[in-house]
């Protein structure tokens, strides 16, 4: 590590509130990979919204409201001491999930040979001696220091070698929002030739569940704003419906075949909820990894146990869901949707423009070193 500075920049979440509480600094001392563990060189890092949502203290049971909107505003608890995934977020905290880089350094029981190697990072923290056990699981810029700075570490199994002409940019817009597709598509076994609703379909997600819907050989349901329409037909949708239908079901109903659905995959809930439960045929299965509308919802029992309807949560993956998600970005049988970049020092403006869901797929950040490194 001779060849690389003491310091980097990073922006450092200081607590639970508003863009106010993000910190850009100079003097971040320079990670040190250990045991297992490697250094990365941060080519870009996406932004989603579990960032903002642990900024703002979303997770906290005590807020039942709908994501931050562009005022930053959602009833959020500024003190709330469950605002993570889990325990307690211990500040300063780097966030930053969605890494892309090349590893320039690595700790004691990992190979030399793999300095130099570009990868992508599986934003999960698996214990190493129990890997399946869920209720072990960290998430990078959470239980971790993260990938909005200049350099990061992470465990060697986590970073994965990936061969791609996709800029590191565009590589970034994959590990949260298409590793979260995929692994809902999975739980919900979704099978060649059934027919999926996905709700929130132009954000980083909901595109990523139409691209990987479609690869599966899936009829392809669409929601999303009107304005978006055209765009989320572009990644293969069969059909796009525009959230502000006068009758949404129906027009949903109106291109399903049967007027009924397999599965509904929604990251959206609130008050949407009832009528995807509705949609679904008997048997049906529901799943979901967001809530931008809002947590709480109304259920029919009847209707569950009656049609035979699976309700499923997907947050913590098994390991080889990333590993198929390169497998697939190698082949080319998805494609990154890059929105925008920013400036590492421009994280803030780039949340807050993020949260007017103005835009078509993910928000990228470009740590300054990175910028250095291609000119």
């Amino acid at each position: 590590m001779t060849d690389l500075p003491t310091c980097m920049r990073a922006v450092l979440l200081t607590g639970h509130g508003g863009p106010e509480v993000l910190e850009l600094r100079d003097d971040v001392p320079l990670p040190t990979p250990a045991y297992g563990e490697v250094l990365i060189a941060v080519g870009a890092c996406g932004i989603n919204n579990t960032d903002i949502n642990t900024r703002v203290g979303w997770y906290s049971k005590r807020v039942t409201g709908a994501t931050p909107g562009a005022d930053g505003a959602s009833g959020v608890s500024d003190d709330a001491d469950d605002g993570g995934w889990g325990a307690a977020l211990r500040f300063p905290r780097i966030q930053g999930a969605d890494v892309a880089g090349r590893i320039v350094a690595v700790g004691e029981g990992v190979a030399a040979s793999r300095v130099a190697e570009r990868v992508l990072v599986d934003p999960w923290l698996r214990d190493p001696d129990d890997p399946a056990d869920r209720s072990k699981a960290g998430y990078l810029g959470s239980e971790r220091d993260g990938g909005f700075a200049e350099y990061t570490t992470v465990p060697s199994v986590n970073a994965y070698a990936i061969n791609s002409a996709c800029s590191d940019a565009e590589l970034a817009t994959f590990p949260c929002a298409s590793s979260t597709a995929e692994h809902m598509l999975t739980r919900a076994a979704l099978e060649e030739g059934e027919t999926v609703v996905v709700t929130g379909a132009s954000g980083g997600v909901g595109s990523a569940l139409v691209q990987l819907a479609k690869r599966r050989g899936a009829f392809v349901i669409a929601i999303a704003g009107r304005t978006k329409l055209d765009a989320v037909r572009a990644l293969g949708a069969d059909f796009v419906v525009a959230r502000d239908s006068f009758d949404l079901a129906a027009a949903v109903r109106a291109h399903a075949p049967g007027g009924e659905i397999d599965v509904a995959a929604d990251i959206v809930g609130g008050a949407g909820f009832t009528m995807l439960i509705d949609l679904l045929r008997r048997g049906g299965r529901y799943v979901t990894s967001g809530a931008i509308a809002g947590p709480i919802v109304d259920l029919d029992l009847r209707t569950l146990y009656l049609r035979d309807l699976t309700l499923i949560g997907a947050t913590v993956m098994p390991r080889d869901i990333f590993a198929r998600l390169v497998d697939y970005i190698e082949k080319g049988e998805i494609k990154p949707l890059l929105a925008k970049t920013f400036d590492l020092a421009d994280l803030a403006a780039a949340q807050t423009e993020f949260l007017a869901k103005t835009h078509v797929g993910n928000f990228v950040v470009v740590p300054p070193e990175a910028s250095r490194r291609r000119s």
